[in-house]
């Protein structure tokens, strides 16, 4: 097989993992607190033997022995991120929809741990928790968050939670060192690298604030995802193309060299 066929597969292997990521994010273009995955490239050098052997002494040849040292620079997925980027809110009406404006996260509980999230699309259950979307229970500063019957619910920029003007608890927001390090576990969810348990902190006081009635929604640019989806397939395709083309030209070469004519 020649270099080309291997460098065209692993062209259109890359393009088709970047394929998968804009079709996600694309899928999820309406999930409130969604963070879009980015992929980025890097060249990769491959050395040739020839550029570590030493250049030929004059004193003892005129002509070059070996070929001038080549490196050769191969593309490839170097890296997938999250873009932690703030997305626009947009109001809902709903008391107990949550939007933050600011870094922080919303702290869950779910049966295989602590998980964070920006999706505050949340609802009263039956036994007057503050639950997520999967019934997952919202955690405040002292425990889950029990909201009772009242006439009006109010939640404050800090997070408070008050019925009728009496306060009955705070949803917890906190935030990580490095967001970017946070890996995505499913349903907006993100947990620690490697599956560990996330390390938080409170947030800086006056840096995050927690809006009633409102939504954050995703930070996908649906424009610039549907370009990139373009510019992907049109790039395997044209690796796909060059595989066909390598094979049809190591075909044609052996039936040649296999001609006794």
């Amino acid at each position: 097989m020649q270099q080309s066929s291997i460098s065209a597969l692993f062209g259109a292997l890359s393009n088709e993992t970047r394929l998968n990521l804009i079709a996600n994010n694309l899928a999820n273009a309406n999930t409130a607190g969604y963070k879009a995955d980015k992929v980025s490239f890097q060249d990769v050098f491959q050395r040739m033997a020839t550029d570590h052997s030493p250049d030929a002494r004059n004193d003892l040849q005129q002509k070059q022995l070996l070929p001038r040292p080549m490196v050769v620079a191969k593309p490839r997925l170097a890296e997938q991120t999250v873009d932690m980027t703030q997305g626009s809110v947009h109001a809902t009406g709903n008391p107990f929809d949550l939007a933050l404006t600011g870094p922080g996260f919303f702290r869950v509980q779910t049966p295989e741990g602590q998980f964070l999230t920006r999706n505050g699309q949340f609802y009263r259950n039956n036994q007057g928790m503050l639950v997520t979307n999967q019934g997952y229970p919202v955690l405040g500063q002292s425990g889950t968050v029990t909201i009772p019957e009242g006439q009006v619910v109010s939640i404050i920029g800090d997070g408070q939670v008050l019925v009728d003007g009496q306060p009955v608890g705070a949803v917890d927001v906190v935030d990580v060192a490095d967001p970017k390090l946070l890996k995505k576990y499913g349903q907006s969810l993100f947990t620690g690298p490697n599956g560990t348990q996330p390390v938080t902190r409170p947030v800086e006081a006056g840096k995050t604030t927690v809006n009633q009635g409102y939504l954050e929604k995703p930070n996908v640019e649906v424009v610039t995802e549907m370009v990139g989806m373009i510019e992907a397939q049109r790039s395997f395709e044209a690796y796909s193309k060059i595989i066909t083309s390598t094979q049809e030209m190591d075909r044609d070469a052996v039936s040649k060299v296999g001609d006794t004519r």
